[in-house]
């Protein structure tokens, strides 16, 4: 992983943590304890059970977090993007990350050790507040998706993943913003990558979704949004 050095107060990430806080004095110093790397494409960047390392924020680029389950299969917990913060999950709570991550794309991240972060939060309440809130949000997602899982047919968890990356990257030129491959999906939505191609395939014909390679583009987000409305989509 190569070294590099993006400047927080140039930074555009206006999502970011630190990002948002540059404002108080008392985050200057520790600004300047910061490390960030360029991580390339396919590169794994935290193990799952490795010590902790810190927090790392996506300074630009993408990102997959995942969990090991049933016969060390790899499930897609979380999609993150330029603001993200990533490796929260097991940070004040255990010595280890909970989860892997991998970047999906050349991805600059920004890493604070243990000790800065701690100093942080001990010492900056607005960070430490807006940390707590970020927490709440995390954990009522992570609820969420329980409950869809539990609830919904193969279909329908393909159509909620579509929608989800659609609001979470956006599109370009009528494609989603985010190049996942079939297994990627399948992993995400807790099904089988053969389910995903014939679920991907019948969207097709319907006319409801137009695939690029990976790329996958959204024709008619009504009348996907739907198809999930009784599972409370919005």
């Amino acid at each position: 992983m190569k070294e590099e050095q993006p400047i927080c107060y140039s930074c555009a990430n206006e999502n970011c943590f630190i990002k948002k806080h540059l404002h108080l004095e008392q985050m200057k110093q520790y600004v300047q304890k910061k490390h960030s790397f360029v991580c390339k494409k396919t590169q794994q960047f935290i193990i799952e059970g490795a010590p902790i390392q810190g927090l790392y924020f996506i300074c630009k680029g993408k990102v997959k977090t995942v969990k090991t389950g049933i016969n060390g299969r790899e499930q897609i917990v979380r999609l993150t993007k330029n603001g993200d913060t990533i490796g929260f999950r097991g940070f004040g709570t255990s010595k280890r990350y909970l989860i892997g991550a991998y970047a999906l794309e050349d991805t600059v991240l920004c890493n604070f050790s243990n000790e800065t972060m701690m100093e942080i939060l001990q010492s900056v309440p607005e960070f430490t507040y807006a940390l707590m809130l970020f927490y709440a949000d995390e954990l009522n997602k992570s609820e969420n998706n329980i409950r869809k899982i539990a609830h919904m047919n193969v279909r329908e968890r393909v159509i909620d993943l579509l929608l989800y990356i659609h609001r979470k990257f956006g599109q370009i030129n009528g494609l989603i913003d985010i190049e996942l491959s079939r297994k990627e999906i399948a992993d995400f939505a807790g099904t089988t990558e053969e389910q995903v191609i014939r679920v991907l395939s019948s969207l097709k014909k319907e006319s409801l979704i137009k695939t690029v390679g990976k790329r996958i583009g959204i024709l008619a987000i009504p009348k996907l949004q739907s198809e999930i409305m009784e599972h409370k989509y919005f």
